[in-house]
């Protein structure tokens, strides 16, 4: 396994939508490892999410854990598409592993149901919520060219991870 390079805010590849994988793609060996180069990337950062623009790769994959109480299970996905959001709107404080040292809080939808193929290319179809549901709308932002600074409606809580952690981080916080 290998640890990938992190594309950085700036990196046109975060501002491209992602390009669709075929099962055939899916289930080569140099794709799937990719799968654990972006694992083994995610938790050296040390991150909650990561998708493939992020690591320079236009392709339509994120992967995804968080281990213990409040977290959520190891989970790739491939080709997803959010087909439900529930009605009511959770704000947060979000952070981007290509968008170094900031913070700042998003609203989003506390529920999803998602669709699309796992690692095998076999379908899946799911509903998350809480932070599950906020990580997977983080990382298929980054699918259609989006960073968490595009969701933000209040810019006065853009803060610096130095100030975040004297100010606001209330608990040990992840980046998704």
């Amino acid at each position: 396994m290998a640890i990938l390079a992190i594309s950085k805010l700036g990196n046109p590849i975060l501002r491209q939508k992602a390009v669709p994988l075929t099962p055939a793609e899916i289930k080569k060996a140099s794709f799937q490892q990719l799968i654990d180069d972006m694992f083994e990337t995610m938790y050296d950062e040390p991150g909650i999410g990561l998708a493939a623009p992020q690591v320079g790769r236009s392709q339509q994959l994120v992967v995804m854990d968080c281990p213990g109480e409040g977290g959520f299970p190891k989970t790739v996905l491939i080709n997803p598409t959010i087909q439900f959001y529930g009605p009511e709107q959770v704000e947060g404080w979000e952070g981007c592993l290509s968008v170094d040292g900031l913070r700042g809080k998003v609203t989003r939808p506390s529920t999803v149901r998602v669709t699309g193929l796992d690692r095998n290319a076999k379908p899946f179809d799911f509903e998350a919520s809480g932070l599950y549901a906020v990580c997977i709308q983080h990382e298929l932002d980054h699918l259609i060219g989006k960073l968490f600074i595009d969701r933000m409606t209040d810019f006065s809580t853009l803060t610096q991870m130095d100030e975040f952690q004297k100010y606001w981080q209330k608990e040990p916080a992840s980046v998704i």
